[in-house]
């Protein structure tokens, strides 16, 4: 891994999470921002709710319905995003963990990587 900051890092991996987002999802989403948190990385995805799925979450069941199914889609992809966590943050991942808002159209990805990213940004590790 070159040397980046903070920010950049963050940078890249918003962009590579948009990219998956598009091209695995269907669809991208409207904003997208990630912060380090010392091992872990969260991603906040706005606007990612597809036309068909603001449909269904006009009903109990539909909402419950398009919940399960991204998190079955998201563990469906778990290699992708591990491949993803490794290639910027020279890290393997250790765990995912996603929830959607279908009343907001919002979600979360939180990766969890095998060490401090912010120590390696600040050269200590």
């Amino acid at each position: 891994m070159a040397k980046m900051s903070k920010g950049q890092m963050e940078s890249q991996i918003s962009e590579a999470i948009i990219k998956f987002e598009k091209e695995y999802m269907g669809r991208g989403p409207t904003e997208t921002k990630t912060y380090i948190i010392k091992d872990m990385v969260l991603v906040r995805l706005k606007g990612v709710l597809t036309p068909a799925e603001e449909q269904l979450v006009k009903s109990v069941a539909g909402a419950d319905l398009i919940k399960k199914t991204r998190v079955q889609l998201l563990e469906s992809a778990r290699i992708l995003l591990e491949e993803i966590t490794l290639e910027i943050t020279d890290y393997h991942l250790k765990s995912l963990h996603s929830d959607i808002s279908t009343k907001t159209g919002e979600r979360v990805i939180i990766l969890t990587v095998e060490n401090n990213l912010e120590d390696k940004l600040n050269g200590e590790t």
